[in-house]
Parts: structure tokens; sequence; C-alpha cells
């Protein structure tokens, strides 16, 4: 039996749907050795920024020209340019993933087809080669599957745990958690962004799992 029950879930993801996730979840933590509550609650707390609360498992890419300018500023130096892809999903994923992450041109449309998906947002044809090699499943050909709670779940305990997540989750004496909290939160965006918006998910995790 897995450390996640429903009323934990609902405590720290109100819009999560309990029934649909505990399961596939705790089989997931319980396979990477996320099994403590600190390993628990910061990747939780992760997991709930980075899908709205489980609720968003496919990457949207549904912007404004403006926005567009604002979010890929190299991409998009200007408006023009921007207005070419705006409001076109499909087309901007081709063009902003194209060979790149193991994906081919833009006309190949894997940019698209291999979008980000599941709750840390896998994204580009190598990486759902690597992943499903990892995790013995061929989510190469079968990408939408990422978009499955099982799927999701697992490809997102997989990273936490093959990127060293779960030791830098450990509580140390010789070492801050606020500190190693910042780096995980790094190491699966690439940067500080929504940073607050996950340490109140991370402080509601904790709370959950009775951590001080």
């Amino acid at each position: 039996m897995g450390l996640l029950t429903t009323s934990i879930l609902v405590s720290i993801m109100p819009k999560a749907d309990g029934n649909k996730w505990v399961k596939v979840l705790n089989d997931a933590m319980d396979r990477f050795f996320i099994n403590t509550p600190y390993r628990a609650a910061a990747f939780l707390a992760q997991a709930a920024h980075e899908s709205g609360e489980l609720c968003c498992l496919a990457e949207n890419l549904y912007y404004s020209a403006s926005r567009l300018m604002q979010v890929f500023p190299k991409r998009f130096p200007t408006l023009g340019k921007a207005k070419l892809y705006e409001k076109n999903p499909g087309k901007l994923a081709n063009y902003i993933y194209a060979d790149r992450l193991g994906n081919g041109n833009e006309a190949s449309g894997d940019g698209w087809k291999y979008r980000g998906r599941g709750i840390f947002q896998l994204t580009g044809r190598g990486n759902y080669r690597e992943v499903g090699k990892g995790l013995n499943i061929d989510l190469e050909n079968n990408p939408i599957s990422v978009e499955e709670p099982p799927n999701a779940a697992l490809t997102a305990a997989y990273f936490w745990k093959s990127h060293g997540l779960n030791e830098l989750a450990d509580d140390q004496n010789n070492d801050n958690d606020d500190e190693d909290f910042v780096t995980i939160s790094i190491k699966i965006n690439g940067g500080r962004v929504g940073l607050a918006d996950r340490q109140a998910y991370w402080k509601k995790a904790k709370a959950a799992f009775n951590i001080k």
C-alpha cells in the first residue's frame, strides 16, 4: 500500500480526481522509490504545479501573436513573424521543436506529435523513445498514451528518480531543504518559473504528510 490516499491528494490538489489518480500515482511512486513523506511531498508539489493539479496533461501552445513574442522572443522578434503562427498550436509546435530533442524538421510533424505530455511534460521524439525504453513501454509509437494517467504517472516518476530528485528531496541534517526544493524546481523546469506556486504546493504537501 502506497503513501498516498485520496484525502492527502485532494488536500494538496483540490481539483484532482482521487479515483483516477491515487492508485496509479502510488504504483509509480513505489516503483521509483518515492516512498518517504519528504520524497512524496516534493514530488506531488511539483506535479501539482506542472499539471494544473493533474488536470492538464498535454501542452496547449495556443498563443496570440503578442504572447508569442513574449514567450519566444528569439523565435518571434517581429509581430509579422508571430502572426504566422498565432492560435495555431500544431504549426507552432512543429516550428519551435523542429530539429531538436530527437525531432525531424518542421515538415516532419514531430514537434506536434511529440509535444509536451504527462505530468512533467515529456517532450521530443528522442525523450519519448528513451523514457519508453526505460519503462519498457513503446511511447515513441504511441505518444498520446502519455496523456493517460498510468503512463503520465510513470513517466513523471521515472524522470524524478533518474534525475536524482529522491536524494534532493530527502531531509538531511547538513543541507537546506528550501534550497534543495529550488534545485528540484530548476531540474524539472530548467529555471525558476512558477517557483512561488511550487513552494505553496510544497507547503500544503508537507502539511498533508505531517512534515514540520
